[in-house]
């Protein structure tokens, strides 16, 4: 007797433009999503539920994914691949596993940094997640912490330059 795996470890979602030009719709798959650093503390069901509450964009190398005025009401995880953030004529190259491996969100824009772009610096794989989904998501608990902890402290010394 065969027996029939449930595909709900990726989400088909509806069709929606790209947030810009050089970006196209990719599928979440939970399993590379548990190996991805800013996730990995995260149980099955709360990788789920991310998946389901966030979009996956591939990425082609120098597109720019948000800046403070593009994309800015976004919460953005960097996946797979590489970006910078340029801030005031400077580049500081991130990877997935590095502090600025997030950026954007309520927290980021109250700091106050001035205007700033985020690049891709490779072909990469970034998540898109609305700040509604991201407060949620802490509600509920999501061991987000030390990894926002850190990106805090990176975009604290942005504004100090």
């Amino acid at each position: 007797m065969a027996t029939t795996v449930p595909l709900s470890a990726c989400a088909q979602k509806p069709s929606v433009p790209p947030p810009g030009p050089g970006m196209s719709a990719s599928t979440t798959y939970l399993h590379l999503l548990a190996k991805t650093p800013f996730f990995t503390a995260l149980s099955r069901d709360q990788l789920q539920w991310v998946i389901n509450h966030s979009r996956e964009w591939s990425v082609a190398p120098g597109t720019e994914i948000a800046g403070s005025t593009r994309a800015a009401g976004s919460f953005w995880v960097l996946l797979d691949g590489g970006w910078q953030v340029e801030h005031k004529g400077r580049s500081v190259k991130a990877g997935h596993a590095d502090p600025a491996k997030w950026y954007g969100g309520r927290d980021m824009q109250a700091l106050g940094i001035g205007d700033t772009r985020l690049l891709a610096t490779a072909k990469s794989y970034v998540m898109q997640i609305h700040q509604v989904d991201l407060d949620e998501m802490l509600r509920r608990g999501f061991a987000f912490g030390p990894h926002l902890d850190a990106g805090m402290k990176f975009y604290r010394s942005l504004r100090k330059q």
